[in-house]
């Protein structure tokens, strides 16, 4: 089971306890962070900086199916999360008709700031790409390769509503699975099992009582306590 987090160095903290969270709940998983200085290191990942990019991992997600040889199932992951429960239930849903599967939500923020000063964007289809269930062997995410990534012509905005498909390859998930906290509300809509601080986490001096707040900080005491 392979886990790709979105890393950004800001939120060094929150990536280390949503790893965190992933690991204590199932230890056979591979974690592995997208930091982009490696990957452009490593020659996957060349565009410029982009001023609009709220994260370091605005378009790196997408390179998980090249950087899985285009084989398998892998998961991507935002940062700003943490599990509730064994993450194998969610590779246990993988259903090899799609290439991707994710929570489809019906979701529009506000305009304005959020996190540490970033701008809050709206578009379509907004945070279906903060956890994505990549079936990397799926013949259309062969067109998901370092070139398509990596051309400058390739909008965010076309990455993130999964442009390069057809709407009949993209999956649902339960909206448990990227619980849009301040959004999402127990128990009509369910339980949370993966929670998304979307607009910005308890390792943010303004966010620190924010809800399930104390969710992510029995996460962090038992990651400092070994």
């Amino acid at each position: 089971m392979k886990v790709f987090v979105g890393y950004d160095p800001r939120e060094d903290i929150a990536y280390q306890v949503c790893k965190h969270s992933i690991l204590r709940r199932n230890k056979n998983v591979e974690v592995r962070p997208l930091i982009q200085k490696d990957l452009r290191e490593q020659g996957y990942y060349d565009r410029p900086v982009d001023k609009l990019a709220s994260t370091e991992f605005t378009f790196t997600r997408f390179l998980v199916p090249e950087l899985c040889n285009f084989n398998g199932w892998a998961i991507f992951m935002d940062c700003d999360m943490i599990l509730q429960t064994d993450i194998a239930e969610l590779f246990a849903q993988a259903d090899d008709k799609y290439a991707v599967m994710c929570v489809k939500h019906d979701y529009t923020p506000k305009e304005g700031v959020k996190m540490d000063g970033k701008a809050q964007t709206v578009y379509p289809r907004k945070n279906w790409s903060s956890v994505m269930l990549f079936n990397c062997s799926h013949p259309s995410n062969q067109n998901l390769n370092v070139e398509l990534v990596n051309d400058p012509e390739i909008t965010g905005k076309y990455l993130h509503r999964f442009s390069w498909l057809k709407d009949e390859e993209i999956g649902e998930l339960s909206c448990e699975w990227n619980w849009l906290a301040g959004w999402y509300n127990e128990p009509q809509d369910g339980t949370p099992k993966l929670i998304h601080y979307t607009e910005g986490g308890p390792w943010f001096e303004n966010y620190r009582n924010c809800e399930y707040h104390a969710e992510w900080k029995h996460e962090l005491q038992d990651m400092m306590n070994g």
